[in-house]
């Protein structure tokens, strides 16, 4: 009996079911706590957002490092454009400046002329052949460079109501030549320098264009085109027939040329040909700027030589051109500024009997 509670005594506990150990690492098989993944979710947050930003404010600076850069360009033009300007501005007034002494020494000039003109008026004396023939050159001067006949009127009426005062008869021949003179000078056609400059600026135009003697072109005219529309069309072999005849017969061409040495001109022979008669058309332009007509009928008649040389005189462009450039030396042989050489003369003649009877 005792054996058995001695048995029974160290009998162990009942074993707890299985599951009652297996609750315990549940927890662990859950994974991160709640807290921790939120403190790592904002911390992801965190670092995009950081991210974000930094690249917006690395966006801001190169924007700004542009327009900085782009302030730092138009400082830069700025300062050259106030330099240009001031650079201008000072031209500006150089030439104003300029402008106001040129029209100082025109109004001395002219006060000068001025008191020359009174005391002409007011000299009765034995110089007067003098100081007429001194008149008129300056007025004929002044009608050279103006184009105006207007000062060469002035100076001559000033003159024969001097000489209609004197009773003088040693200047009755001037008296004669200065009324032949004035007359003269009252009819006189001035030259239409503006129509001329306008022709010869159009004839310069028509120069590239113009072909010249050796040029090897289409001897036949395409056809209109209402004449194409009035062809039958015929067949695909009668055109190309038609097409190939034309062909051949442009391949060889027969022309007649009056001055073989217009024939042998290369493509840059050609090209200063134009050009020279360019130039002589522009000394011409020039010419008749500065009212020098014998240079600028020099300058056409050279134009109108090389006009008929070197191009094709059968060409209704080269004719065109030709007509013109005959029109425009017809105009320029009556461009011509009436002179007073009659009354120069005289004046000289009278000055010269009275250079003796002063000398006595």
């Amino acid at each position: 009996m005792s054996s058995e509670p001695m048995n029974a005594a160290p009998s162990p506990a009942p074993v707890p079911p299985l599951a009652a150990p297996a609750a315990e690492p549940a927890p662990r098989r859950r994974g991160v706590p709640r807290d921790v993944l939120a403190a790592w979710l904002l911390a992801a947050v965190a670092i995009v957002i950081s991210v974000l930003l930094w690249q917006k404010l690395e966006g801001m600076q190169q924007q700004l490092a542009r327009q900085s850069a782009d302030a730092g360009n138009n400082a830069v033009e700025a300062r050259a454009l106030a330099r240009q300007a001031e650079e201008t501005a000072r031209d500006a007034a150089a030439k104003a400046a300029l402008l106001d002494t040129r029209i100082g020494e025109m109004s001395a000039y002219r006060a000068q002329l001025e008191d020359l003109v009174q005391t002409f008026t007011r000299a009765r004396d034995e110089n007067l052949a003098i100081d007429l023939e001194t008149a008129l050159r300056v007025a004929q001067d002044q009608t050279q460079l103006t184009g105006s006949v207007e000062p060469l009127l002035a100076a001559l009426r000033t003159a024969e109501r001097r000489l209609g005062r004197s009773a003088d008869p040693r200047l009755v021949p001037v008296a004669r030549a200065v009324a032949k003179d004035l007359e003269r000078v009252k009819t006189a056609s001035l030259p239409d320098t503006a129509g001329l400059l306008a022709r010869i600026d159009q004839l310069l135009r028509q120069v590239d264009d113009l072909p010249l003697a050796n040029d090897v072109g289409r001897a036949r005219s395409e056809p209109a085109p209402g004449e194409r529309a009035a062809q039958p069309p015929g067949s695909w072999w009668a055109r190309w027939r038609d097409v190939l005849l034309a062909e051949a017969r442009d391949l060889l061409r027969v022309s007649r040329i009056d001055r073989p040495e217009a024939t042998l001109l290369s493509p840059e022979q050609a090209f200063f040909v134009r050009e020279n008669l360019k130039l002589r058309l522009q000394g011409a332009r020039l010419g008749l700027l500065a009212r020098q007509y014998e240079a600028a009928r020099a300058d056409l008649s050279a134009a109108q030589t090389a006009l008929g040389a070197w191009f094709d005189p059968a060409s209704r462009r080269t004719q065109a051109a030709a007509a013109l450039l005959q029109q425009i030396q017809g105009l320029t042989k009556a461009a011509e500024l009436p002179r007073v050489q009659d009354t120069l003369a005289a004046l000289g003649a009278a000055s010269a009997v009275d250079a003796p009877a002063g000398s006595k």
